[in-house]
């Protein structure tokens, strides 16, 4: 009885697919293809994770090599006896220079205090920092935001652009990096994330 069961079924198949018809996909069909969705969203996700990785680092070194330079007048962008070890001022030469801007008067006021100069090389070390470790990327994603839009306002109006320029696309890329959880791929976000004090204040994730 069961090997005619099984010729009669193996009979049907054969006349099912000689007509081009087929059979609902069975629970085994439907998991191999979500298998096969899972694979190709992991191999697609895994370069994408080490371009934000890449990117996050990238702009990371920009923001401490800013604070390095500004420090030690390594003769970049500060001559040595501009350095702030030196007692130069890591702010004035940027505002007095927005003068003649849209907001000059506003950020021109600001030069050459102490408390601005702290503010802002605090900015750049710790912001570049958690950049580079791939830490506190919530924090480190607005305060940089914060400085660039603050930097983009004080060069208006732009030479070059009526309204974009490369503080904004930075800050746009920040925001990137902290949606996207970039500090995982290439730094220590993930063992970050688990500390008790991440799990009990998730803003310093």
């Amino acid at each position: 009885m069961a090997a005619t069961a099984h010729h009669h079924t193996n009979r049907k198949l054969v006349h099912r697919a000689a007509a081009g018809t087929t059979e609902p996909a069975g629970p085994a069909t439907v998991a191999g293809a979500a298998g096969e969705t899972t694979t190709t969203t992991a191999a697609t996700a895994r370069p994408a994770a080490y371009a934000w990785a890449a990117a996050r680092i990238g702009i990371g070194w920009i923001f401490l090599w800013a604070f390095l330079d500004k420090v030690f007048g390594w003769g970049f962008a500060t001559p040595a006896d501009r350095a702030w070890i030196n007692g130069g001022s890591p702010t004035t030469g940027f505002l007095k220079g927005t003068g003649d801007n849209a907001l000059g008067g506003l950020f021109g006021a600001l030069a050459g205090h102490a408390w601005v100069d702290w503010l802002f090389m605090t900015g750049l070390l710790g912001i570049g920092a958690a950049l580079v470790l791939g830490v506190g990327m919530r924090i480190a994603a607005a305060a940089g935001t914060l400085m660039l839009v603050l930097m983009w306002a004080a060069e208006l109006p732009l030479a070059n652009n009526p309204f974009l320029d490369e503080h904004l696309i930075y800050a746009v890329v920040l925001v990137g990096l902290a949606l996207a959880g970039a500090g995982g791929t290439l730094g220590l976000g993930r063992w970050w994330g688990g500390t008790a004090l991440v799990r009990r204040l998730p803003i310093l994730r």
